[in-house]
């Protein structure tokens, strides 16, 4: 699998030389999924010369298989957006999976996500009426930027279009039922990690995420 990126600057900067319609618009806004999303994000803000901010998600992977989304969550507006693969759900119950540790991941997660919602700038844009570019490092599952794309639109978005560097296959097909356009430089026929695309792809912390927002 050959590498298709330096790092999270170079997919911006790579995702924003497709993206120029948006160049400048007065009513367009950059928002980058919270931590990873952020640094491609800011990327293409800087590239484009539109607003940059964040939408906070959290995916709720199925214990044992985090890897694996049976939902996500997003905070916009003051208030929690919750999506569930409830047919997935369903499937993990009937192997083994108990109801309890579905619970016990979601109250983490959301913990987690207003604990970032109380230290991160760039979360309270007004969206009303805004075309919105969504941006991720890559889309796995789909299941936080489809997250994303509800909290946006719930805070008044008017157009959504979701942009990654890399995704799988279904993702794109999940993600361009729920919003407006979908964008996915690469989009390979066998998709294993998003990190496997970057030369780069270091974990990124709080204060490295909040260092781009400022900036």
């Amino acid at each position: 699998m050959s590498t298709r990126f330096e790092d999270r600057t170079d997919a911006g900067e790579q995702l924003a030389a497709v993206l120029t319609q948006f160049r400048e618009q007065p009513d367009a806004v950059v928002l980058g999924l919270a931590r990873g999303g952020i640094p491609v994000a800011a990327a293409a803000a800087k590239a484009l010369y539109l607003p940059l901010g964040a939408v906070l998600v959290r995916k709720l992977g199925i214990p044992g298989h985090d890897e694996t989304a049976y939902g996500a969550l997003a905070w916009s507006g003051g208030r929690v957006v919750r999506l569930l693969n409830r047919p997935l759900i369903a499937r993990v119950l009937e192997h083994g999976v108990r109801q309890a540790w579905l619970d016990e991941v979601e109250h983490r997660e959301r913990a987690e996500l207003l604990r970032r919602a109380e230290t991160y700038p760039g979360i309270s844009h007004d969206l009303t009426g805004k075309t919105v570019l969504l941006v991720d490092d890559g889309l796995a599952t789909g299941a936080t930027m489809r997250a994303a794309v509800e909290a946006v639109r719930s805070a008044g978005a008017a157009r959504i279009v979701a942009a990654a560097p890399v995704g799988s296959v279904e993702a794109y097909t999940a993600v361009s039922k729920v919003c407006d356009a979908v964008l996915c430089l690469h989009l390979p026929g066998k998709f294993r990690a998003v990190g496997s695309f970057y030369r780069h792809f270091e974990q990124l912390t709080d204060e490295d995420a909040i260092s781009f927002l400022r900036s």
